[in-house]
C-alpha cells in the first residue's frame, strides 16, 4: 500500500514539474516571426533536424560545386605547377587569344575556392576585392591544362556571372554569398521562418518552407531549370543565372534561355541540341519526355538517403533506367539496329562538352542518324559516337543499316532523329 501511495507521490510530482516547464515557456508569436524578411540561413542549420537528408545531399556533386580552398586545400585535385600549365597552353597555340607565357596562373595560396572536381576544374581568385575565375581549367579525365577567357579573365565577375548557381545565397548588391555549393536553400527557399517555428507550430513550419515534391510539375521541374540551362538573367544586366529566381516561381519571369536560333552557334548545334555542359533542361524541353510528364526526378534522385545507387543519382544504371517505363523494349531486348538493350548509346548520345569533347549526354532522348549529319555537317550523329564507327563513311553506313541511300534533302521527322515538331 506505501508502495503504491509513494509511487502515486513520485508521478505527481512529475506531472507538476512538467505543468511548470511547459507554463514557463513563452507562447511563440508567428506573425512577428513571419513578419520579417525571410534569409538564408544555412545548411548547418537545416542539419540539425534534418540529419540523415544532410549526409545525403554531401555526398552529391550539388554539395562540392565550389569548395572553400582557403579552409581546405585538399578540395584542389592537381598540382599548381605553372611550368606544366604553360607547357599545355603552349600546345593550344593559335586557339589563344593571349601567349601562353603572359596567362595568368595563380599561386596555390591565392586559390580562394575551386569549381569543380569530376570532369574539370576552375579555380577562383580574388582582385581588388572582387572575386573572378581565373584563366585557367585543369581537365581531370585527360590530366591537361586548358585556357578560360583568357583574354578578360579579369572583366567577369564570378558572382555575377556564375555565381548564383555555384553558391547559395547571393547577394550581387553586398557581393557576398551564404554558402559555398548548391545547398538545401538553393532548392528549398530561404530557411529563416522555418528554422525559427518550433515544431508545435506544424502546418505553420510546413508553410514556410519549399518542398519541390510538393510542387505541381510544371514549376518543380523548374528548379532544376534554373541552374542546369544556359541563358541570362531578364532582371540584371550581364548576369549569366536568374537572379531573383525563388523556387516554386515560373523561371522565364527571371531567365532566358539561350538558342541556336538566336545566334549561340557556340554552345547548340543547328538543331538546337546542346553543346555545352550544364544545359539539360534545354534539350529537355525539346524531347517527348517533357510532352509526356517525364521529369529530371523522374529519374535523377536530388539526394538519395544512404549511398547513392549510381555516381549519376539516377534510380537504376545506364539502360535499366530507361527500361523502368520501356517495358516493351525491356522485354524485346531488341531494338531497331542493335541485339542488345543499349538505349543511352544510340538515344543519348555523348555529343555535348564539360571538360572535352563529347563527355556528356545529350538529353532530348532522341537517336541522330548519320543523315542527320549529312544534311548538316555541325550536327554529330549517334552511331559515330562509338569508337568503330567515327571514321566510316556516312553514307555506306546508313546503307548498312537500313538498306537504303539515306534522303539527304527530305524533312527530318521525329522519327528520323531531328527535333519534334
Amino acid at each position: 500500500m506505501k508502495g503504491k501511495r509513494l509511487t502515486m507521490i513520485l508521478v505527481l510530482c512529475v506531472m507538476a514539474v512538467t505543468l511548470a516547464a511547459c507554463g514557463a515557456e513563452k507562447p511563440v508569436d508567428v506573425n512577428a516571426i513571419m513578419a520579417q524578411p525571410k534569409s538564408f540561413v544555412g545548411s548547418d542549420t537545416c542539419k540539425k533536424c534534418h540529419l540523415e537528408h544532410y549526409d545525403s545531399w554531401k555526398m552529391t556533386m550539388h554539395s562540392r560545386m565550389t569548395q572553400d580552398a582557403q579552409k581546405n586545400q585538399d578540395a584542389i585535385i592537381t598540382e599548381i605547377s605553372e611550368e606544366k600549365i604553360r607547357e599545355d597552353l603552349a600546345k593550344l597555340g593559335d586557339k589563344l587569344k593571349v601567349p601562353a607565357d603572359k596567362i595568368y596562373i595563380p599561386k596555390t595560396e591565392e586559390i580562394r575556392y575551386t569549381i569543380g572536381s569530376q570532369w574539370k576544374q576552375r579555380f577562383i581568385v580574388e582582385k581588388d576585392s572582387t572575386l573572378y575565375i581565373s584563366p585557367i581549367q585543369y581537365n581531370a579525365d585527360t590530366h591537361r591544362w586548358v585556357n578560360y577567357h583568357e583574354a578578360d579573365w579579369d572583366k567577369r565577375p564570378w558572382l555575377l556571372k556564375c555565381g548564383g548557381c555555384h553558391a547559395t545565397g547571393v547577394d550581387l548588391e553586398k557581393g557576398t554569398f551564404k554558402e559555398t555549393g548548391v545547398a538545401c536553400e538553393a532548392c528549398h527557399g530561404k530557411g529563416s521562418w522555418h528554422a525559427a517555428l518550433p515544431k508545435t507550430e506544424i502546418f505553420e513550419k510546413r508553410q514556410t518552407i519549399v518542398n519541390p515534391g510538393k510542387l505541381t510539375m510544371g514549376v518543380a521541374v523548374q528548379i532544376c531549370g534554373s541552374c542546369h540551362n544556359r541563358g541570362k538573367s531578364t532582371k540584371v544586366k550581364g548576369a549569366g543565372w536568374p537572379v531573383g529566381y525563388e523556387p516554386g516561381k515560373a523561371l522565364e519571369a527571371f531567365y532566358q534561355s539561350t538558342s541556336y536560333a538566336g545566334g549561340d552557334v557556340k554552345h547548340l548545334y543547328a538543331n538546337e541540341f546542346s553543346k555545352g555542359h550544364h544545359q539539360q533542361y534545354i534539350d529537355w524541353v525539346q524531347s517527348q519526355h517533357y510532352k509526356e510528364g517525364v521529369t529530371c526526378t523522374s529519374c535523377h534522385f536530388v539526394h538519395q538517403i544512404g549511398m547513392p545507387p549510381t555516381r549519376s543519382q539516377t534510380l537504376s544504371a545506364g539502360s535499366k533506367q530507361c527500361f523502368e517505363c520501356h517495358v516493351t523494349m525491356n522485354k524485346l531486348r531488341a531494338h531497331k539496329l542493335h541485339s542488345f538493350g543499349n538505349c543511352i548509346g544510340c538515344h543519348m548520345p555523348r555529343i555535348a562538352k564539360s571538360a572535352e569533347s563529347g563527355d556528356i549526354h545529350s538529353h532530348v532522348f532522341v537517336t541522330l542518324l548519320p543523315e542527320d549529319t549529312l544534311k548538316n555537317p555541325d550536327i554529330p550523329n549517334s552511331c559515330q559516337a562509338c569508337h568503330k564507327h567515327k571514321d566510316d563513311d556516312l553514307k555506306h553506313l546508313h546503307k548498312e543499316a537500313f538498306g537504303e541511300e539515306p534522303d539527304e534533302s527530305a524533312e527530318k521527322t521525329e522519327d528520323g532523329g531531328g527535333v519534334p515538331e
